[in-house]
């Protein structure tokens, strides 16, 4: 009898540590609260606003200690490059240059990071969560920061002000002709904040949205035998043809079915369906 409660009593101290380190895990891969930008679609005074550019990067977020994905999962980056990051937490992007984010994403996901690789990469920061203060003196308080810290991977990324929605405009085609993304406007006098809001809007010449991959169509002329174009599905069950955008080794070895993959388009037609849509990316899972 006592040798069954002692086994019983063991078999309860197993469960509660595996228990206490699948919570341990999942506190771990939690997604950290970050600011997130609706889309800009005028009508407002982006005197207002500080503007910068939407680089085509992977958002990272340093809590202090770990630099982890948007999901919240770890970053495998080496020491070096943490080690010389400052103790307050810090919002940005992962960044090796315009149209190289394949690239980029390739060299960010390793489990063993290639240091060669790594030290092409900078870490773009925009934001300096927790602190106090309108985004203006944050702003300031920032660029103080990675003055201080004297590591050349970690840079402020530039912001401007614009005087009004014309020259806003002209930035941004300006931005776009090089082959950027786009610009990010964040209200000077906004607080810091979590979520999605409109204090930090996104401008872009084009809407993006994500879909579904549920079919592989073949490809005719000269993509014959290779991929012609995605069946994808949209979160409200509606489907079309994704065709262009894919280079010649993604059209050989297309995103498998079931991916989430982000397109482009300039509109919807009167049936809600994306018009010039075209691939971006397969939708990491970081």
């Amino acid at each position: 009898m006592i040798a069954r409660a002692a086994g019983g009593l063991r078999w309860l101290v197993i469960g509660l540590l595996l228990w206490s380190f699948a919570v341990s895990a999942t506190a771990t891969t939690s997604e950290p609260p970050l600011l997130l930008a609706e889309r800009y679609q005028g009508g407002i005074d982006v005197s207002h606003y500080w503007a910068s550019e939407k680089l085509d990067g992977v958002r990272a977020y340093w809590d202090g200690k770990q630099l982890r994905f948007r999901s919240g999962n770890v970053i495998q980056a080496p020491a070096w490059f943490t080690a010389a990051l400052p103790a307050h937490p810090l919002d940005g992007e992962l960044w090796l240059g315009r149209g190289t984010f394949e690239r980029l994403s390739g060299i960010v996901r390793r489990d063993t990071p290639d240091d060669a690789e790594w030290r092409k990469l900078r870490y773009m920061v925009f934001e300096l969560p927790e602190a106090h203060g309108t985004f203006t003196e944050r702003l300031t308080q920032l660029r103080a920061l990675v003055v201080t810290t004297r590591a050349p991977w970690l840079q402020a990324i530039e912001q401007f002000r614009v005087a009004d929605a014309k020259a806003l405009k002209r930035k941004l085609d300006e931005v776009v002709r090089g082959g950027g993304e786009g610009l990010m406007l964040h209200r000077a006098d906004a607080l810091y904040e979590t979520g999605r809001s409109a204090a930090l809007l996104k401008v872009t010449p084009w809407l993006d949205a994500e879909a579904r991959v549920v079919a592989h169509l073949p490809g005719k002329g000269k993509h014959a035998g290779s991929l012609g174009a995605l069946r994808v599905e949209m979160p409200d069950g509606r489907r079309f043809a994704l065709g262009s955008g894919f280079t010649d080794a993604q059209r050989r070895n297309p995103p498998p079915i079931g991916t989430q993959v982000t397109y482009r388009y300039r509109e919807l037609t009167r049936h809600g369906i994306p018009r010039f849509a075209r691939f971006l990316r397969v939708r990491e899972p970081f």
